[in-house]
């Protein structure tokens, strides 16, 4: 929800600050470098001080960040905050996959990876719901002030109720010997020192990173340029909760519980496990050639429900992307795999915001700035295909990584 109310509130700081579509790719590109530079940091100090800890630091870093919008005042004090938002941010997706890797066996880890990243969905949702209203009876400013602010209710929660499971005093025996099902469990929950340069060595950690490099950057595109591109395309006013907007980000709930949903699928049919992940992210790539068609749509509606399946199979595709990393790392050291490939993902979406920017501010010049939406559009819509070409080889011959390789003598 923090990260997308940027997106939502564009046209309106667009008019009080006269930015341009460039000055607002700026403002994307400084969160993105921090949450590329966070993803490292936070991967590796999450894996160090363990999973309770290091998701509250990053709770309530983030907490304040997205708070401190409300004192900004340029684009640079807007890039600022976003970069402490981007930091962090950055040690969630490191920390919720510790935690599936810490409490699920590898045939549940899918669909709980599925479940837990449906809560990104829910956030952009409930930022659909809350930002105009708040927007509309206070003011810009108390949008970042109130919802910067739930963060501190969901860490009381987290301090009271989470633990790993050896830890769990509400676990029984058997509860907890389901748990460690499937697992390569040495007995040991507690942060290692590991060669964490030695991760680089390994194909597995390319394919995650590849994944996630080319891939993460279009979903970026979806949060912060959706609701600019509908009231360029179709004059949605933002002002007020767009039901358009809710349909589509909705639907990545649907694709985050369903795309770890199919993989386990496979699994309980008997596939080996990377199997599994190969032909479910196979499905979603050429399902994602839908995008392409965009172009030629002039209807809001068919739009929307084109966009719903775009973003629910990136989704998917996410999830099981992400599931990988847990699926061939041991889960002491899973966090920082998933750091580095979030890194990747993140230096992506460096990238690509000044291409969209580029795109649409030249295009606004020549009068139809759809042309360059139709451009990005196809581009996200092919990218999928490679990217799955490129994981299948890199994982080809790869198993599981053993501990003993890249733990510090």
């Amino acid at each position: 929800m923090d990260r997308q109310i940027i997106g939502l509130l564009k046209p309106t700081l667009e008019l009080e600050f006269n930015w341009s579509e460039t000055d607002f790719a700026h403002i994307v590109m400084a969160f993105t470098a921090a949450y590329a530079l966070g993803l490292l940091l936070l991967g590796r100090f999450i894996d160090w001080v363990g999973t309770k800890i290091g998701y509250s630091v990053s709770v309530v870093i983030w907490s304040i960040a997205g708070m401190l919008h409300a004192l900004a005042k340029s684009v640079s004090g807007f890039s600022l905050a976003r970069i402490g938002l981007g930091i962090g941010e950055a040690g969630n997706f490191p920390a919720g996959m510790k935690a599936v890797s810490e409490w699920f066996p590898k045939r549940e880890k899918a669909i709980a990876t599925g479940i837990f990243n449906a809560g990104t969905s829910v956030g952009v949702v409930l930022a659909l719901i809350l930002c105009p209203f708040i927007l509309r009876n206070y003011g810009w400013r108390e949008v970042f002030w109130i919802t910067g602010a739930l963060g501190f209710v969901w860490l009381g929660l987290w301090l009271v109720f989470y633990d790993v499971p050896s830890r769990q005093k509400r676990l029984s025996k058997d509860e907890l010997q389901l748990i460690y099902q499937g697992q390569e469990f040495d007995g040991k929950e507690d942060a290692i020192k590991i060669k964490w340069i030695k991760l680089f060595s390994f194909p597995q950690t390319w394919a995650v990173v590849i994944g996630k490099f080319l891939i993460d950057p279009i979903y970026w595109f979806f949060l912060f340029w959706l609701p600019s591109y509908f009231l360029a395309r179709f004059d949605i006013d933002l002002t007020k909760p767009s039901v358009p907007l809710m349909i589509i980000y909705a639907a990545t709930t649907i694709g985050c519980v369903g795309g770890g949903y199919l993989s386990s699928w496979f699994i309980r049919k008997g596939l080996a496990t990377l199997k599994a992940r190969q032909i479910a992210l196979l499905i979603f790539a050429v399902i994602e050639l839908c995008i392409i068609m965009l172009q030629f749509v002039t209807n809001v509606w068919l739009a929307v429900a084109i966009l719903s399946l775009a973003v629910a199979v990136h989704q998917g595709w996410a999830t099981n992307v992400f599931t990988l990393a847990s699926d061939m790392f041991p889960k002491q050291i899973v966090s920082s795999v998933i750091g580095i490939a979030g890194m990747s993902g993140a230096v992506g979406g460096i990238l690509f915001p000044m291409l969209v920017g580029f795109l649409l501010d030249y295009y606004k010049v020549i009068g139809d700035i759809s042309v360059g939406y139709n451009i990005i559009f196809t581009l996200c819509g092919c990218t999928y295909l490679i990217v799955w070409s490129i994981i299948s080889l890199l994982i080809k011959k790869a198993g599981s990584v053993k501990i003993e390789s890249v733990i510090t003598k």
